[in-house]
């Protein structure tokens, strides 16, 4: 089961008092307080259902979590290692959508989704910040602004085998993209984050 953001034309769903009713409830997640207090200030000026959470990404009530992966769906560092450990078996389905979807490497700026195995959450948003496993990502970045773009895109327009993602997937919870490993400053991904929900989900 697996659903990809692909390429997309228009901005279907969008209603004409701005902020379309059909978004989902976002939790950026923080378990550091600069990273907290960069969620906080960046969701002052954004529209919608979007709240932060002081805490693991495992403790909010979502039916969906967002990997920042790298492009090949290893999952052996910062954030991903804890979900291959909470979900056993995740780590190969998502190195199994990409090379299904994507020939074994999935370019940023793309999304799978793969189940979890778990009833809650049971499904998982793999978009990679980084093309290598490790990789320390340069101050200019606009990796999570690509990454948030397709998690986004991929619940508005994505498909699972029963049916659009975004009719099985109320609530999505994200943790920084690529505020760990990859070095990115909280503010920045903060911003670019809160910039990618504002282009999917409002009308220009």
């Amino acid at each position: 089961m697996t659903a990809e953001s692909g390429t997309h034309a228009g901005r279907e769903g969008t209603g004409s008092a701005g902020l379309s009713p059909r978004a989902p409830e976002l939790v950026l997640c923080a378990v550091d307080e600069p990273l907290a207090a960069a969620w906080t200030t960046a969701t002052q000026s954004v529209a919608g259902r979007v709240r932060v959470h002081r805490g693991s990404v495992l403790d909010v009530a979502a039916q969906a979590v967002v990997s920042p992966a790298n492009s090949y769906g290893w999952m052996r560092g910062g954030i991903d290692a804890v979900y291959a450990r909470a979900f056993p078996g995740v780590e190969q389905s998502v190195r199994s959508a990409v090379l299904a979807f994507h020939g074994g490497e999935l370019p940023i700026g793309d999304a799978v989704v793969v189940p979890t195995g778990e009833v809650q959450p049971a499904w998982l948003i793999s978009a990679p910040t980084m093309r290598e496993p490790g990789e320390r990502l340069p101050a200019d970045t606009v990796h999570p602004y690509l990454a948030a773009r397709a998690v986004f895109l991929t619940w508005r327009d994505g498909r699972l085998d029963h049916g659009p993602v975004r009719e099985s997937v109320a609530t999505i919870a994200m943790p920084g993209l690529g505020t760990g490993v990859g070095g990115v400053d909280p503010a920045t991904c903060a911003r670019q984050v809160a910039a990618a929900w504002e282009e999917v989900f409002r009308e220009s």
